[in-house]
């Protein structure tokens, strides 16, 4: 069967919807989790609205997004009913993508779009910072922040502060109160930038941000069978996303699905008031899973997260952590929260989803901070205790950034502070040297984790066993 080149010609798509959506960042989450509902929404609502990505980072894949004219295959892969089950989508909501760091007028040229109502991102939890270095707005700024700002004074100064173009901004990164945090970031660039205050105004008062959840397992790219699904589809798509069927986006504010009809698609989109009951659960329990599970796999020899699960070892490590340790930290109901467990233990095996540990690993101390660090310290006040598996995980997790174990190279994907800190601290002969200085490194934990009674010792007896025996714990 001879594969055609996929983009709208070939496709019989033309783009002919507003675009309505500015979205930062062309990854395979957004484009699997928020642009398939947003093609969703196309189909059964009366939404009608395309998306322009800009690209956040010099070398990414808007090239490949705009030689297919933004289209591009969902692959859904789950149980349902008690059986496999597979939906294969061609997503048409994107418009194209728009690569500020080659042209920064056509970035703040995207502003000026009188059609545009929202702003979706993910940018990973290290993404939405404030950053000093970003000297004046009439350069590119470094930070996600920083450019949406640029872009929004833009928007300000182009329609003379009309409060009807102000925009409702819906961040998808994985840190609590995502939009408090994605407006207090521009807000401190405004003051930095001396912007004017009726700007600061215009944001404060007229700028929708709302805190948000996100739940999609997306491995990607489906490298083990692209041949099948282009066979399948009869498209040589570059672009091709796999991901479980399940998903969640939890939006906190009233009215907007007024005006971002979500549920009425059918889908499980939920407006709250209040979203911390749903954060905390799948933050804690799903996320946190993932994080404490892909070191302590990784070094025991295993590479994907449903291999990890069914590992007698790690799969037994990882149901008791969640078991034991991180639910008895959370204040809910405690059946919920096992039926929850179990139901992420049951996602994490689904047959038809690769998920690479390698993938999950991306900026792991980050994420270590915020789905794992705090149930490590809530079992330490409830229990007077170390909880023995989360703390396995620290140490593994520092072990692993070592970026060696035996022969083999690790391929560490962080921020280059925090690879360079590594890189420095790994120099040292002392275990004990390592991890004094990593756990008292307030920039990676936002306290002095040697104050933690007995962690710092354990941790050292961790890493000892490692060194010694090559092998992640005694079993």
């Amino acid at each position: 069967m001879t594969l055609s080149k996929l983009n709208r010609a070939t496709a019989g798509v033309a783009q002919t919807r507003p675009v309505k959506i500015l979205q930062f960042g062309e990854g395979n989450f957004l484009r699997a989790f928020a642009d398939w509902i947003i093609d969703m929404m196309n189909e059964r609502t009366g939404f009608n609205g395309a998306i322009h990505i800009v690209q956040p980072i010099p070398q990414g894949m808007g090239g490949m997004v705009n030689e297919q004219e933004g289209l591009y295959h969902v692959v859904l892969n789950g149980i349902r009913d008690g059986l496999p089950s597979r939906e294969t989508r061609l997503i048409t909501s994107v418009a194209g993508v728009v690569n500020p760091f080659e042209d920064y007028q056509e970035f703040l040229r995207l502003g000026e779009n009188p059609d545009l109502k929202f702003v979706l991102s993910n940018t990973t939890e290290a993404g939405i910072i404030f950053s000093g270095s970003d000297a004046s707005p009439d350069t590119l700024p470094g930070t996600f922040p920083g450019k949406l700002t640029v872009l929004l004074h833009h928007r300000y100064r182009f329609f003379s502060g009309a409060a009807d173009k102000a925009l409702i901004i819906m961040p998808c990164e994985l840190i609590d109160k995502n939009g408090d945090a994605l407006r207090n970031a521009i807000l401190q660039y405004v003051a930095h930038w001396n912007l004017p205050e009726g700007f600061r105004d215009w944001i404060s008062n007229h700028t929708v941000f709302c805190n948000t959840l996100v739940d999609r397992i997306v491995p990607g790219f489906p490298r083990d069978n692209i041949a099948d699904i282009h066979q399948s589809t009869g498209y040589d798509d570059k672009l091709v996303v796999m991901a479980e069927s399940f998903h969640l986006w939890v939006i906190e504010g009233t009215g907007l699905n007024k005006v971002f009809p979500a549920d009425a698609a059918g889908l499980q989109v939920k407006f709250v008031n209040d979203m911390t009951p749903y954060r905390t659960r799948k933050v804690r329990i799903l996320n946190g899973a993932h994080t404490a599970l892909v070191p302590v796999a990784y070094l025991h020899g295993l590479r994907t997260v449903k291999d990890a699960v069914e590992d007698a070892y790690t799969g037994d490590f990882i149901t008791k952590a969640i078991e034991e340790e991180i639910i008895p930290t959370l204040d809910l109901s405690a059946d919920e929260l096992r039926q929850f467990g179990r139901d992420v233990i049951e996602r994490f095996r689904n047959p038809f989803i690769r998920h690479e540990l390698m993938s999950i690993a991306l900026n792991s101390v980050s994420k270590y901070k915020v789905r794992v660090l705090p149930s490590l310290l809530q079992y330490v006040a409830l229990k007077k205790q170390l909880p023995p598996r989360l703390v396995l995980s620290l140490a593994a997790l520092i072990r692993f950034y070592k970026g060696s174990w035996g022969s083999e190279i690790i391929d560490l994907n962080d921020t280059a502070d925090v690879l360079d800190f590594f890189r420095q601290v790994w120099q040292q002969t002392s275990l004990e040297t390592v991890a004094h200085q990593t756990l008292s490194n307030v920039s990676f934990w936002d306290q002095d984790l040697t104050q933690v009674p007995g962690l710092t010792q354990a941790v050292v007896e961790h890493l000892s066993r490692m060194e010694k025996k090559g092998a992640v714990a005694d079993r």
